[in-house]
């Protein structure tokens, strides 16, 4: 089973990625913002410390419902670097823990590959368990305009500032294996997609034989060191630079 990482920028095209694939039987997806929003609940161990830290700092923090107002809290953090840190320092280590069950769910379950839909692929350093990442990336304009259809409340300032609170496009793409751009129709999206994934798909043989926990150790071994090999030549090339 390949653990095919996919990242991006906030209002690339990564869900539409992931939507185009859903149907595809040999695939699990593992959405990261999913989980994120699973374990923010109300009464989740996440929830609690979020509350106790930031409830002082920011005004109706909590809704009414007794839920998390994520406008509120996105705009906090969005503004403070330093805040967002502790807020992920909060929410990754859980939402490794349930991506981590998903993932094996997914290998006793036949699956050739398994996505891992993480927009902080990169930051949450995730990229180590990947075989293989795909980035989406788009032009500025068009992922303003996503966004401010995705999400009115916000305002242009800030839509600029969660974009530019993220790691580059041009660094993301720097450490991934594939890039596929997201500036034409869907359709063409999704042909590029279909392209990318019959080339990176493992065989149904190999999916079968890697069940075997000798020859499983030894594929993940393998594309682990493909991956530590794609990431000493980028540190190679930066030095040259």
């Amino acid at each position: 089973m390949l653990v095919l990482g996919l990242t991006g920028g906030i209002a690339s095209g990564k869900s539409t990625l992931s939507q185009h694939l859903a149907n595809d039987k040999d695939i699990s997806i593992v959405d990261a913002d999913k989980i994120a929003r699973e374990i923010v609940y109300p009464g989740k161990p996440a929830y609690k410390k979020i509350v106790q830290y930031f409830g002082p700092k920011i005004p109706n923090l909590v809704s009414e419902d007794g839920s998390l107002d994520r406008h509120n809290l996105g705009n906090y953090v969005f503004q403070n670097k330093a805040e967002l840190g502790v807020l992920n320092g909060i929410t990754h280590p859980q939402v490794r823990w349930e991506m981590f069950k998903e993932m094996i769910w997914a290998y006793l379950s036949f699956k050739r590959i398994v996505l891992l839909d993480v927009p902080l692929l990169f930051e949450a350093k995730m990229g180590n368990i990947c075989g293989s990442i795909i980035v989406v990336t788009s032009d500025h304009d068009l992922k303003m305009e996503r966004l401010r259809s995705r999400n009115p409340e916000l305002s242009p300032e800030e839509c600029e500032s969660r974009i530019n609170a993220q790691m580059s496009e041009g660094e993301k793409s720097a450490l991934a294996d594939v890039t596929i751009a997201n500036n034409g129709t869907k359709e063409e999206f999704g042909n590029k997609i279909d392209i990318v994934i019959s080339t990176l798909k493992p065989s149904k043989w190999w999916t079968m034989l890697s069940l075997f926990p000798l020859i499983g150790g030894l594929s993940a071994i393998y594309y682990l060191l493909q991956r530590r090999r794609h990431m000493n030549q980028i540190k190679n090339k930066a030095k040259e630079t």
